[in-house]
């Protein structure tokens, strides 16, 4: 149980702490909730890069934190995006359900593909990508900018840029993603056909 590990750890444990502020601020109106929210997901937020750096700087690289570090993530942008995906009245805007499901239908194949890969080759090999990178940076600035509401007003021109801007990165890192996971397959000596053993002359 690594620094890096135990940082990211607490990324995952304020998930729930997020939705509950969001839930709380909408059903009441209350500013301290939206505040709280906000300062919650962007805490998370930071601490994704907090983790990488410590992981790195430290020679702290792990197999735990290959699988926490993408499922912490994946855990507070899908919570993060669904939440918002709602009508939530006057208190908060919303992402527009090609943006939700952009993001979602994304993950959810790169599930599928993991396990898939994990199932036939027997190990996993993720090849970090730098748009990757930047899709997971604009995803968590859509939903830094909902809470901040700057989704109102002059600002409010600018949303579409950053929500087309994450959806767009989003879904070609994925197929980047699913370019390498094709690739994989195909090098794994269980993907070729097996031939039957010869019979009897």
């Amino acid at each position: 149980m690594t620094t890096a590990n135990k940082v990211t750890i607490l990324r995952i444990l304020l998930i729930p702490f997020f939705v509950v502020e969001v839930l709380y601020y909408v059903n009441t109106g209350n500013d301290l909730h939206r505040l709280a929210a906000l300062l919650t997901f962007a805490v998370a937020s930071i601490c994704d890069g907090v983790d990488g750096y410590i992981a790195r700087r430290y020679n702290q690289v792990s197999e735990l934190g290959t699988i926490l570090d993408p499922l912490a993530d994946k855990l507070l942008l899908v919570s993060a995006v669904i939440l918002l995906s709602f009508d939530h009245g006057p208190h908060l805007g919303r992402f527009e359900m090609w943006f939700a499901g952009t993001i979602i239908g994304r993950d959810i194949l790169l599930t599928l593909g993991l396990v898939v890969i994990q199932m036939t080759v027997g190990k996993v090999r993720v090849r970090p990508r730098l748009l990757g990178k930047l899709a997971t940076v604009l995803q968590m600035a859509s939903v830094l900018w909902l809470l901040l509401k700057w989704d109102q007003g002059w600002l409010g021109r600018w949303t579409v840029f950053v929500t087309a801007g994450a959806a767009i990165s989003t879904g070609v890192s994925g197929f980047l993603y699913v370019y390498d996971g094709v690739r994989q397959l195909s090098a794994s000596p269980s993907s070729f056909a097996s031939r039957p053993p010869p019979g009897p002359e």
